[in-house]
């Protein structure tokens, strides 16, 4: 998918790239994103097995923005530098779940399919969206 997603990004998803935390290498990651205005907002999905064994437990992309927040977004529109953080602020969190949730793009039609049984539908989209964002570590990119 990284090809495709780095030449012409869908409508809510887009390439973010961080710098290893280790390795001092760039990388990418094929993800949902969502633009705002000056901000733009992504959620770091928790598979449900591993949010039960370890509900803490973070990607190594969070780990990479949490060393250096310093991150470049490939979204529709073009390359966007910014700095990501973690979301834990209530009215903040509320803001997010709605510019996350509530948009349903064709994208993630294609996406709905893959995760769920049966015909997607905007009321599925949206559920799985709202899951996402419920188990999961939103973040937002304050775009420069």
């Amino acid at each position: 998918m990284l090809p495709g997603l780095w030449l012409a990004p869908p409508s809510g998803y887009g390439v973010l790239t961080t710098t290893g935390r280790k390795t001092g290498k760039l990388r990418r990651k094929c993800i949902r994103i969502i633009r705002d205005g000056d901000r733009a907002y992504l959620v770091q999905l928790v598979p449900p097995s591993l949010g039960v064994e370890r509900p803490g437990a973070v990607a190594s992309w969070v780990w990479n923005l949490r060393a250096n927040p310093h991150v470049r977004l490939r979204i529709r529109g073009g390359f966007f530098d910014g700095v990501a953080r973690e979301i834990t602020d209530g009215a903040e969190l509320a803001h997010a779940r709605r510019v996350l949730c509530e948009p349903v793009k064709l994208f993630d039609y294609g996406e709905c399919a893959l995760h769920l049984r049966g015909v997607p539908s905007r009321a599925k989209i949206g559920e799985l969206h709202r899951y996402w964002f419920d188990t999961g570590h939103p973040i937002v990119v304050e775009l420069s």
